[in-house]
């Protein structure tokens, strides 16, 4: 685990700069988005209904390609004005504007159709877990606007395996921070 400043936008830029010839800490790169459940991971489902419409639709993707999601409290993506496109390197942070835990993840793919939009990112070395998370906006045939989040993921610092229900506790508020975050967006454009 690392942790960082998120305001020091020099040692940010630094950090993400040293992670872009890594690898990804796990094998099954891009299940998440094609609904394979990796063997040894614990899996999560999460959803939202954002409400209804075109419009809807179209301000959730909007929200999500502009990392609308992880705007929950305590919550940072650096840089944040990134472009989500494969290949992406980021860091997420979790914490304060001055020391927070350091997340690394490289976008790994992204899903544009017409009735859906959403990327999946993957653990990078440093993040405290092993896994892969899919964020994914869909409009159905009655118009009814989801925001679906699914993930696979294992401790990979022995202090988050220590930390047992705790670690999956904060892991499940974090998703759910990213739900909500989402779902204000696009009924209140903050």
């Amino acid at each position: 685990m690392k942790f960082v400043s998120p305001t020091d936008a020099i040692a940010m830029d630094r950090l993400v700069k040293s992670l872009r010839g890594t690898q990804p800490t796990y094998a099954d790169v891009g299940a998440s988005l094609v609904g394979v459940e990796p063997e040894g991971f614990h899996h999560d489902r999460y959803e939202i209904l954002l409400g209804r419409g075109t419009e809807t639709f179209q301000r959730a993707v909007t929200g999500l390609r502009t990392w609308k999601a992880h705007a929950a409290p305590g919550f940072r993506v650096f840089p944040h004005e990134e472009a989500i496109s494969t290949g992406v390197t980021v860091v997420v942070t979790l914490g304060t504007r001055f020391l927070a835990l350091a997340a690394p993840c490289r976008i790994v793919g992204v899903l544009d159709e017409q009735a859906q939009w959403g990327f999946a990112y993957g653990t990078l070395p440093g993040h405290p877990e092993k896994g892969e998370e899919a964020f994914v906006v869909s409009i159905s045939p009655d118009e009814t606007v989801h925001f679906e989040i699914v993930a696979f993921s294992r401790p990979a610092d022995p202090l988050v395996r220590l930390s047992g229900p705790l670690g999956r506790g904060i892991q499940k508020g974090g998703t759910n921070g990213y739900l909500w975050a989402l779902r204000r967006f696009v009924r209140r454009g903050v």
